[in-house]
């Protein structure tokens, strides 16, 4: 899917920056359309000379082309492409990325950029491990960058690899597998995300809830929108704010019958839908009119199961509609995940589990394994919920 697609390469002052010729001719060979942009220290390790035989364009390196007041629009570059590939990506680099230090022409480039940015780390083991690199690298997933890190097969966050740039065959095919979903396809796609918590009132200043903070859901929405999908997010009450977009619609809800409605209301008009709310299984039978006071040792709740959100859609699930569930469970959370996955007729559903730290309520980040209806696994590293976002909606886009 690269033929025809323009791709700016971003080059900085790394060892590794010979593999760029490697990448372009790769790219070009691919049927794209190469435009190299070149840090001053990127130079000195690979001459523009090289670049532009190869790309058949003048490599762009400074602000200015001349003397006589022509200069180079970042701005327009930032809207030409279809993807930036910054590779390799020195710590120097990543740092003034993660930070808006626009001091030459590559970083207001990527400061410009419309279309996706792809970065390929390279650095010494110990540079790369140090807390400062990864808090720049965590900074720039939180933006939507890719980072393209060695020796996994798929865009991870853990330390493998040990910060070596990854093999140019393998950022191509990676580059290649994220730009396939075609934009007219993503924009004609309509997405149900259901987010956060329910609260099931008890009286008018209490509720049954739970530590659901809407994180996941709202990185779910926000990487949908930036692959050009219209998004349905049916959203609990949460602390955080959703991003304003064109594109988005938000219906708030409170309670898990709002939920519900809503949902039936929305799901037959979209192409798929991911529920990824945590939604109460039980809520009270009457609802008090006004504070209940302390009386006696003892208070007795009666409640009542709310309707099966997941379930009710499941049921009514078309052909050509994609249905996907979340479990997140404390134990025997493979066999508990997979009598969800069939009984609610989704096909996949997400698994993670408390028992795994830094995954569920309330973090930045996840772990998570994606069973698909044929029990088929696909299990993840610990990422930045950015990032697992971006590997759900990957599977979304390839249920056919």
């Amino acid at each position: 899917m690269l033929k025809g697609k323009k791709i700016v390469l971003g080059i900085t002052g790394s060892i590794a920056a010979y593999k760029s010729c490697l990448i372009i001719r790769q790219l070009i060979k691919a049927g794209a359309e190469v435009q190299v942009v070149i840090t001053p220290a990127g130079k000195e390790f690979i001459t523009p000379i090289t670049l532009s035989a190869l790309t058949s364009k003048p490599v762009i390196s400074e602000f200015f082309a001349q003397r006589d007041g022509t200069w180079h629009s970042h701005v327009a570059l930032g809207l030409w492409a279809d993807a930036m590939l910054i590779a390799p990506a020195t710590a120097s680099t990543i740092g003034k990325m993660a930070n808006g230090i626009a001091d030459n022409m590559l970083i207001t480039t990527y400061l410009s950029m419309k279309a996706p940015v792809f970065i390929a780390p390279a650095m010494d083991l110990d540079m790369y491990a140090h807390p400062s690199t990864q808090k720049n690298l965590n900074t720039l997933r939180s933006y939507g960058n890719y980072i393209i890190e060695p020796g996994t097969g798929f865009l991870a966050s853990h330390l493998e690899g040990k910060g070596r740039m990854e093999e140019p065959e393998e950022i191509v095919r990676i580059l290649d597998e994220k730009l396939s979903c075609d934009s007219d396809k993503c924009s004609n796609q309509s997405i149900l995300i259901t987010a956060g918590p329910t609260y099931e009132k008890i009286d008018p200043v209490r509720f049954i809830g739970n530590y659901s903070s809407g994180k996941m859901g709202i990185a779910l929405a926000e990487e949908c929108l930036r692959r050009g999908m219209k998004v349905e997010l049916v959203l609990g009450p949460v602390s955080i704010t959703p991003p304003s977009h064109a594109n988005l619609h938000i219906t708030s809800v409170e309670s898990a019958e709002e939920m519900y409605n809503a949902c039936m209301e929305i799901y037959p008009k979209v192409n798929s839908a991911i529920l990824c709310a945590a939604v109460a299984d039980f809520t009270p039978i009457k609802t008090a009119d006004e504070k209940i006071k302390r009386k006696g040792d003892e208070l007795t709740l009666q409640l009542k199961p709310t309707h099966d959100i997941a379930a009710a859609l499941g049921k009514q699930k078309r052909q050509d509609q994609t249905l996907v569930g979340f479990a997140l469970e404390t134990n025997d959370e493979q066999a508990n995940a997979e009598g969800k996955l069939k009984k609610k007729n989704f096909d996949f559903i997400v698994l993670n589990s408390l028992r795994d730290s830094g995954a569920g309520f309330r973090t930045d980040t996840n772990k998570i394994t994606i069973i698909h209806s044929d029990l088929t696994r696909k299990e993840y590293p610990l990422k930045p919920k950015s990032e697992v976002a971006k590997d759900i909606v990957e599977e979304v886009l390839c249920v056919e």
